[in-house]
């Protein structure tokens, strides 16, 4: 299983075609994870949330909009959520927050989501559950 790390769409998208499955696509800016999901045809788009975006006081930009989860749950292409967390804590809450967003997005969008690099089934069920996923999305993502 290896992912997809391009900046590039185009380079991204010929990658995709020569890929086996499951075709794992590592997110990066806003523009280029709005058009490798309205491309669709791959698995996972992982990681939406690792991208620098800006933190204000109101909203958090976690890499994802509605618009994104929607062309996400039209293609089939599932939300990948990796759990291989910072040490700092003040990273580390900002991105749960980032996570928490994506998750009610999807939930809103009926977009699938899959968590990567857990440990612990158990825990990870609760930790989904707690930042907001149903149970069925929760046990799907760990699936």
């Amino acid at each position: 299983m290896k992912a997809i790390n391009t900046t590039n769409i185009e380079q991204a998208k010929k990658l995709i075609k020569s890929s086996a499955k499951p075709i794992i696509v590592r997110a990066q800016d806003i523009d280029f994870n709005r058009k490798i999901l309205e491309y669709g045809k791959f698995d996972i788009l992982f990681s939406p949330e690792s991208a620098q975006g800006k933190k204000s006081l109101r909203a958090i930009d976690s890499g994802l909009d509605y618009i994104m989860a929607r062309s996400a749950a039209k293609n089939k292409v599932a939300i990948g959520i990796d759990f291989k967390f910072p040490q700092e804590r003040k990273e580390k809450a900002l991105l749960l927050a980032k996570i928490r967003q994506n998750i009610m997005l999807c939930r809103k969008a009926k977009a699938g989501i899959k968590a990567i690099n857990y440990k612990d089934k158990k825990d990870s069920l609760s930790l989904l559950l707690s930042l907001g996923a149903s149970t069925k999305q929760a046990s799907e993502a760990l699936d």
